[in-house]
């Protein structure tokens, strides 16, 4: 009896778990990790809700235009064109369209996605497009295929 006793301590003497520093170390260098990955990962679904509003505002410019062929006139109304706002941006841009003069009939549009939520945090610049193609921010890096 006391030498299976014996071997029986001898083998859970040979079978450990890691000592709580080295669980510890193992978590702060997840963490570390964690912390320099984060913003990069921020900073690219940012640059991807950014890309797909720039792509939701040409589609709303085309629609625009092809209402202007079929009326002689340009709408406000989102509606009007079949725009349908992109299910991924819905929480991160308000997009508007206003006219100039207001009434729509002889002049243009500006269609402007306004940064919403994370995306307003994040220092984000409002984008635009007008009839004639104007895209703003012009020639900033991040901002229309720059």
């Amino acid at each position: 009896m006391r030498s299976s006793l014996s071997g029986l301590r001898t083998r859970l003497a040979r079978v450990r778990g890691f000592t709580l520093i080295e669980v510890m170390i193992t978590v702060a260098i997840v963490g570390i990790l964690a912390a320099i990955a984060y913003p990069s990962y921020a900073s690219y679904i940012r640059k991807g809700k950014r890309a797909t509003a720039q792509a939701a505002l040409m589609d709303l410019a085309s629609k625009e235009q092809t209402y202007l062929l079929d009326r002689r006139v340009y709408t406000t109304v989102l509606a009007d064109i079949g725009f349908v706002m992109p299910t991924e941006i819905q929480s991160a841009y308000t997009i508007t369209v206003a006219c100039s003069p207001a009434d729509c009939s002889s002049g243009g549009f500006t269609a402007t996605a306004t940064p919403a939520g994370s995306q307003a945090v994040s220092s984000e610049q409002a984008i635009t497009i007008d009839n004639t193609g104007a895209k703003t921010p012009a020639n900033t890096s991040g901002y229309w295929g720059k």
